[in-house]
């Protein structure tokens, strides 16, 4: 797990060695939480190209996995952020079809880089199971290529600067290239406020994009001298894998089913325990953390490292739940209770932390829980992307709903929804009341598709453009996506819209960025493909039943943990930010929202958005969802836009 960055300069005007050097090293230097252990720099003052990289070791200690690295033909040079988890078999692979080959070490990045020089990038990639960044210099052809995992847990941005190509591992990266050019998106900041967080392949500045995953970008120094960007290119496919496997359905019972998914997980547990430096992992005590902490702890002899953070309040508190199902286990517990204060504490770091705006309140919890282990371990194993894999998100049940009343006809519904918009009380009600839940009644039943109906439940504004001052919001993948799935059920559409935007854009940005924070690794085995692609053949009944989901998971860690531990309402990892707003952090929020500050910055309608927080400083209405995304943007413009450094926080045991 690392960071990198590089750029390619484009002005007929050459830079020296020296001021490349000098300029990929302070790029590097923003990112040097990602990779603490090491630095290197790759410099080619005849094409202008650069690249830097940050290590943080995880596999191979030695100096013999230092990046950047050259191939063994010295035509390739390649940055690597991440992990192959299948390296050895892919090694195998090779020396099977060209013979020994003399490793200088047993890096995952050496192999990486060998099967570049033997199958190119595209078919190597196809054979490696893993989460990874690449940039990829060819001094043959003079092409960089850019290279994002298949479900994007690493993450990699690029775009033009003034004469410049920028890519790399984090925002503030790129920020540090004198030819960085950062103009707000208008667009995209409306999209930001409509989800939370920023939609692939967008980002919040005009000029720089967030590859997708499963994509390769390879570019010619001619095409970007022209600023001609070819379409990234797709080596895997989530709709592809989708289809395949609803062509291809699973037809066994659950008991056979349970069983091939038990030795799918198995393999991918003891490939991703795979370090040379101390690994755990992160256990809430509820379905997925304590089925990857039951399979690795099968897997072990000695006793797993787990970590858990708990809250004093009762209703955010999982702790309890994680300490019963690690003392069941046998695994070596760590819990941490931590104040208020201490998640408050956090609130400051968040704008650098995150890199660009970014709203998902279990930011908070989730970096807490990583400052925490890092005491303890360097790599730590989480159960991310259970939900979206596995179909366990209780919107599920609210989006099959609508999904019955989509034969009623148009007119119909949306006259239901205009006479319920008529309620008294129905627009300003809190979001726990029962007012509240007329209201979403109403917005569904207007919605003209599923899709539509489905996006909402998952909107954090309904019409951001009642907030953000721009003509109109950029597409989604919610207009786009829905045109590729063709006869699939409403339960796997709304799955696949999450495995594709939900999880890579919110989950992923939020573990990858509080990990690397204090540089610790993040490692999520759901995310395996061929998990997956296992997940995408079975019969919705193995997902979900009488509205629980999950239950072919269930069923698994049944095996290990008893039902007794695990069998409750899906609790997430929140806090209660909607009450601090209101207090201990209502200065700090004030002074995000005072007009004069709203207005001299023209992209807010300072109007409706002051409206908003008056209803949520009084107590009238709970308008956290709307407001929470505004102040972290706000916080990002004055705090964590120019800062190239995360500071820390520091935690002590609550009584």
């Amino acid at each position: 797990m690392c960071g990198f960055v590089g750029f390619v300069h484009l002005d007929p005007r050459s830079l020296t060695l020296d001021n490349m050097q000098q300029t990929v090293r302070k790029m590097s230097g923003a990112i040097v939480h990602r990779g603490p252990d090491a630095e290197g720099i790759f410099v080619d003052p005849q094409s202008q190209v650069a690249l830097g990289f940050r290590r943080l070791a995880i596999r191979d200690l030695t100096v013999a996995g230092h990046q950047p690295m050259e191939s063994a033909s010295q035509r390739y040079v390649i940055t690597f952020n991440g992990e192959i988890y299948n390296s050895e078999e892919v090694r195998a692979q090779l020396q099977s079809e060209v013979g020994e080959i003399p490793f200088r070490g047993h890096s995952d990045t050496e192999v990486l880089l060998a099967g570049i020089d033997h199958w190119g990038l595209a078919a190597t990639i196809q054979r490696c199971v893993g989460m990874f960044a690449i940039a990829l210099w060819d001094r043959h052809e003079q092409t960089l290529s850019l290279c994002r995992d298949r479900f994007g847990e690493k993450p990699l941005y690029y775009g033009f600067g003034r004469g410049t190509f920028l890519f790399g591992s984090e925002l503030k990266a790129l920020r540090q290239h004198p030819s960085f050019d950062g103009q707000i998106d208008r667009q995209s900041l409306a999209l930001y406020l409509r989800h939370n967080y920023m939609p692939a392949p967008y980002s919040i500045f005009q000029q720089i994009q967030k590859l997708t995953p499963g994509t390769i970008l390879t570019v010619t120094l001619s095409q970007l001298k022209q600023k001609q960007l070819p379409a990234p290119q797709p080596y895997w496919s989530f709709i592809d894998t989708l289809q395949h496997g609803q062509s291809d359905p699973f037809t066994g019972s659950m008991d056979e089913a349970v069983n091939q998914l038990e030795a799918i997980m198995q393999r991918t547990i003891e490939e991703q325990m795979i370090s040379d430096v101390p690994l755990g992992a992160f256990l809430s005590g509820g379905l997925d953390s304590s089925l990857i902490v039951a399979l690795m702890q099968s897997r072990k002899s000695q006793r797993v490292r787990s970590f858990s953070v708990g809250f004093h309040e009762k209703e955010f508190d999982e702790a309890p739940h994680a300490k019963a199902v690690a003392k069941h286990l046998g695994t070596e517990h760590t819990e941490l209770y931590v104040t208020a204060q201490d998640a408050l504490n956090v609130v400051p770091l968040l704008p650098a932390m995150f890199d660009e705006p970014f709203a998902d309140s279990s930011q908070i919890p989730t970096y807490l829980v990583a400052k925490m282990a890092r005491q303890h371990v360097t790599v730590s194993l989480s159960g991310d992307a259970g939900d979206e894999i596995f179909g366990g998100y209780s919107r599920y049940v609210r989006g099959l709903q609508f999904a019955k009343l989509e034969s009623i006809p148009g007119f119909l519904r949306q006259g239901a929804s205009w006479a319920l918009g008529l309620v008294p009380g129905v627009q300003s009600a809190s979001s726990r009341s029962l007012m509240r839940r007329v209201f979403w009644t109403s917005e569904l039943l207007g919605a003209k598709s599923f899709e539509a109906a489905y996006r909402l439940l998952v909107s954090a504004w309904k019409d951001p453009l009642l907030a953000v001052d721009s003509q109109s919001i950029a597409t989604s993948a919610f207009e786009e996506l829905p045109r590729q799935f063709g006869g699939l059920a409403p339960l796997r559409r709304m799955m696949a819209l999450d495995t594709m935007t939900y999880l890579p854009d919110d989950i992923l940005v939020k573990v990858d960025r509080a990990t690397m924070a204090v540089s610790l690794e993040a490692r999520a085995p759901f995310l395996d493909h061929r998990i997956s692609e296992f997940a995408c053949r079975l019969p919705q009944s193995m997902l979900m039943q009488s509205g629980q989901g999950k239950m072919i998971l269930r069923h698994l860690l049944a095996r290990y943990v008893p039902t007794s531990l695990t069998d409750r309402p899906k609790q997430g990892f929140g806090i209660p930010i909607d009450r601090w707003v209101r207090g201990p952090l209502l200065d700090w929020a004030e002074s995000l929202l005072e007009p004069r500050l709203l207005a001299d910055q023209g992209l807010f309608r300072t109007g409706h958005v002051r409206q908003v927080w008056e209803e949520h400083k009084s107590g009238r209405a709970n308008r956290i969802t709307q407001l929470w995304p505004i102040l972290m943007f706000q916080a990002w413009q004055r705090e964590g836009a120019g800062s190239s450094q995360i500071p820390q926080v520091s935690l002590r045991r609550a009584a």
